[in-house]
């Protein structure tokens, strides 16, 4: 389980901002995860309840998880189609000279101090 590795670097990165901008509490942290990340959105949050907890300035802070669909653009005909359903070959053309768009992202996208 990497999920719990990827909160400790999430709460090392919110403590950074939250210092820089003088916040005592954040209270929401929102994520955007890609549904091909690897990340499980289920297990990243039971880890962040676990660990955040233990940090003063995110007792009680939710963690809210978007998750960014997959889509993968075809460099033969052009054209962008769902990346899970498809996987690698373009369904409109049948080509294998595609690239992931998005969908393998982790990041931050808010953090909400009250």
């Amino acid at each position: 389980m990497h999920e719990l590795g990827i909160v400790f670097y999430i709460i090392r990165d919110v403590k950074e901002v939250a210092e820089q901008n003088g916040v005592s509490h954040v209270s929401k942290v929102v994520m955007n995860i890609g549904e091909v990340s690897t990340v499980v959105p289920e297990y990243l949050t039971d880890c962040w309840r676990w660990a955040a907890d233990k940090e003063e300035l995110l007792k009680g802070c939710e963690l809210e998880v978007i998750v960014t669909d997959a889509v993968t653009v075809c460099n033969t005909c052009g054209k962008e189609y769902p990346t899970v359903e498809h996987g690698k070959n373009c369904p409109f053309c049948g080509s294998a000279d595609t690239v992931l768009l998005r969908g393998n992202e982790v990041e931050i996208k808010e953090i909400e101090v009250n």
